[in-house]
């Protein structure tokens, strides 16, 4: 079953609207799905609903609300891919960490969850490296996460199990950035990198121009083993 949800924004002032799909029975515990930069799409929308298949309650909050609600964008569409690149220099992610914070708070607190893990991709891939550093989340899990590379003096505050997808032909990260990422955080026991020989960003997209099926179905099933691990 799966419904819109109203999450109250962190500090109260306003609502974060959220894609919620609950499985059959009782969930085992919440991962929030932080989307790329287009939107809950139904791609996104199939990831939740995916999870939910799974036993776990899955939330993927709509992370543009503050000045593009309601957005959903193909990015197979040139104009709709470049109007998701406008969407990406507005981002605060400072801002959506605090509605990360909101989110877990809230799964916690009125879903009645023990544990919550977060998996993001592109934007949301680093937004689960920077839940990592920022928050208490159980475990969290990044696919072609950008920008990481800059961000990597907050490794230190790495507490939780965080897993990371790195494509090495990503031409979003290039061979500088995933060099770094290897070197700051593979010694951390906290942190697992795979990397994807061959493959671009975008990889994992549940359909589309950029899915490569190989690539996605080996990615996935270790970040379900990830989540199996630390979640319950």
């Amino acid at each position: 079953m799966s419904e819109m949800v109203q999450i109250p924004e962190y500090d109260g002032e306003g609502v974060i609207p959220a894609y919620l799909a609950k499985p059959a029975g009782d969930a085992k515990a919440a991962i929030i799905v932080i989307p790329e930069i287009f939107g809950v799409n139904p791609g996104i929308r199939a990831k939740c609903d995916e999870w939910a298949s799974k036993g776990y309650l899955a939330v993927a909050p709509d992370i543009f609300w503050r000045f593009a609600p309601g957005v959903e964008l193909d990015p197979d569409v040139e104009a709709e891919l470049q109007e998701a690149f406008g969407y990406f220099g507005t981002y605060d992610p400072d801002l959506g960490v605090k509605d990360i914070e909101a989110l877990i708070r809230w799964l916690k607190a009125e879903q009645g969850v023990a544990k919550v893990g977060l998996v993001g991709f592109c934007l949301g891939g680093r937004m689960a490296y920077m839940a990592a550093t920022r928050t208490d989340i159980d475990a969290s899990v990044g696919y072609y996460g950008v920008m990481i590379d800059q961000m990597l003096g907050e490794a230190h505050a790495i507490a939780n199990p965080l897993m990371l997808h790195i494509p090495t032909e990503d031409h979003f990260v290039g061979p500088d950035a995933q060099k770094a990422m290897h070197e700051a955080l593979d010694a951390n026991p906290h942190c697992t990198l795979h990397d994807y020989q061959g493959l671009d960003h975008g990889f994992a997209t549940t359909s589309g121009d950029r899915r490569d099926d190989a690539g996605a179905q080996l990615a996935d099933g270790r970040t379900e083993a990830f989540f199996q691990q630390h979640l319950g």
